[in-house]
């Protein structure tokens, strides 16, 4: 549960930032170069929730799953065919 909130934390952060870009774009009209740092910080953010992502992956704190979880290879292979399907 606590990967899952870090990870919805950061990207609120995320659009945060990109929302600090697009108000500073509008109000500075390109007089000054806050836009730039705060869409950086946005680029380095999601750089930085991906390679985490990568390694909560690699060590298996995250697990990937499916919408729809098929079941294991054996059950598939054991039960009959049903209506429609070829055997």
């Amino acid at each position: 549960m606590l990967p899952k909130l870090f990870i919805v934390l950061v990207l609120l952060v995320i659009l945060g930032s990109l929302a600090s870009g697009l108000v500073f774009l509008i109000r500075d009209r390109g007089g000054s170069d806050r836009t730039v740092k705060a869409l950086t910080w946005r680029i380095g953010l999601s750089i930085t929730l991906f390679l985490l992502l990568m390694l909560g992956y690699a060590t298996g704190v995250l697990q990937p799953h499916g919408v729809y979880p098929q079941p294991p290879a054996e059950a598939v292979q054991d039960r009959a065919p049903g209506p429609g399907e070829r055997p």
